[in-house]
């Protein structure tokens, strides 16, 4: 048996490739829009990718499934299970599974098990390596079994509205881990996600684990009792980002054919105007203190680094073409591709920072957004609004007293009650986030806007007073 373990830092996303090295066949299980690691993989082990698997429709990425077995001619294996509204829309060389049903690679047998709760059609591959001997070997869990958590039943609901299906969604998902707690405790445990995924609340950084590690550490298989499950697994969830939904239905109906890799165009700097008059976003990924210091109005910051996909997924629309503000052709197409993640296929071009230069020569002024110590935010604080833009959870553990709370990601919905004259002074728990959304209210029009560097963190740090609940 050969095992492959790809992860995404930008999603917390986790992928596989499994191959006989007897027969060289190989699956491919969750993967995501970055085919060439997977094809790459399997031709430096001589393997041939001959099926592609998930564990359900996902939500926080766009599946890969579709057009890497369309890549490979390999078979593609999709969940049978859950109601109508749960079922695959597309059938490209698609054989359909159910709880019980089994398939193989090479000398390696994949067992189906339906695992609901996080999703109703959810299922785990459960693999034994037969040349090895008799008991399974591993469990590719998906969004069910994290190491250290569970999958959360709440996102139907919350990001997909699908109302009254979290509490159902609860108990079945208490009811599946009954029954997957039967399974040997040496099997390996290898999950969808791990820290930072918005698909938990406490997932581990560690990439595998075993059932019985699980059963004596993992806080979902100690619960007493069912209602003391559905209450905790339901409590302290993170907020969804908005593109969830998006990613629900186009992975239901079948993601788009990227039919090859997508490179923006490098712009001419003269181009802005148009763009800016056009309406459509432009991302300008410098780091928050540089874009502070001088930007084009009506730009978005939203830094180049791990967090990128996540807030773009928040803040751009679907349905509209996009653009950079890049140091480089190699961190646009960087940010082309992480976007592309989540189906925000859209990137248009890109300029360099010099189109700054050229804005001004062309009449337009520089915006700048003034950067406050944590000192400096507490003593304004009584004389203007202070805006929390962290999640809720952060904000009930502690919080200063005179601040209110407007998330990050829903900010820009969210801006009644505030005028464009006023003081804002934005923080969020170490000043990143709310740079972001100091960019968004700019880009609203509101003139007078600090973010705090250093954040919550830094405030309480100082000795200045916080409240709780």
């Amino acid at each position: 048996m050969i095992l492959k373990r790809f992860y995404e830092n930008r999603l917390a996303h986790a992928s596989y490739l499994v191959g006989c090295a007897a027969t060289g066949e190989a699956v491919v299980i969750d993967p995501n829009r970055d085919f060439d690691q997977y094809l790459d993989a399997a031709s430096a082990e001589g393997l041939r990718i001959t099926a592609v698997t998930e564990t359900h429709i996902h939500a926080d990425f766009l599946s890969g499934s579709r057009e890497l077995a369309q890549l490979t001619g390999a078979k593609l294996y999709l969940s049978d299970e859950g109601d109508a509204e749960w079922k695959y829309a597309f059938g490209d060389n698609v054989q359909l599974v159910k709880d019980g049903d089994e398939f193989w690679i090479g000398n390696l047998k994949v067992e189906v098990m339906h695992t609901p709760g996080h999703t109703p059609e959810h299922i785990s591959f459960l693999v034994t390596d037969t040349p090895a001997g008799s008991t399974v070997q591993s469990a590719f869990t998906g969004d069910f079994v994290f190491v250290g958590d569970v999958g959360r039943p709440d996102l139907l609901e919350k990001a997909a509205g699908y109302e009254g299906t979290m509490e159902a969604g609860a108990r079945r998902l208490y009811q599946t881990i009954q029954r997957f707690k039967t399974l040997p405790d040496h099997m390996l445990v290898w999950p969808a996600h791990g820290a930072g995924s918005a698909c938990g609340k406490s997932l581990g950084g560690v990439p595998v684990s075993t059932l019985g590690y699980e059963k004596a550490t993992n806080w979902a298989f100690k619960m007493a009792t069912e209602e003391d499950f559905v209450q905790e697994v339901l409590s302290g969830q993170p907020e969804p980002p908005v593109y969830f939904a998006q990613m629900k239905v186009r992975n239901k109906i079948g993601p788009a054919i990227l039919g090859g890799e997508r490179v923006s165009q490098h712009l001419g700097d003269g181009r802005i105007g148009d763009i800016m008059g056009s309406g459509s976003p432009v991302i300008d990924l410098r780091p928050s203190a540089e874009f502070g210091a001088g930007f084009i109005p009506g730009t978005l910051n939203i830094p180049m680094g791990k967090s990128l996909t996540n807030w773009a997924g928040w803040l751009l629309p679907y349905d509209t073409p996009f653009y950079f503000i890049a140091t480089s052709h190699e961190e646009a197409a960087e940010a082309a591709e992480a976007l592309r993640m989540i189906g925000l296929d859209d990137a248009a071009g890109w300029f360099m920072p010099t189109v700054l230069d050229a804005w001004v020569a062309g009449g337009g002024s520089l915006g700048e957004i003034e950067q406050i110590d944590a000192d400096e935010c507490a003593r304004r604080g009584g004389t203007c609004r202070v805006i929390d833009v962290r999640g809720l959870t952060e904000w009930e553990e502690g919080r200063m007293p005179f601040s209110e709370r407007r998330y990050l990601g829903t900010l820009r919905k969210n801006l009644d009650g505030l005028s464009r004259e006023e003081p804002i002074v934005l923080h969020c728990a170490g000043g990143g986030r709310s740079a972001i959304a100091a960019s968004v209210l700019a880009a609203e029009g509101f003139g007078k806007v600090a973010n705090v560097v250093g954040g919550f963190g830094e405030y309480a740090r100082r000795g200045h007073p916080t409240v709780s609940g």
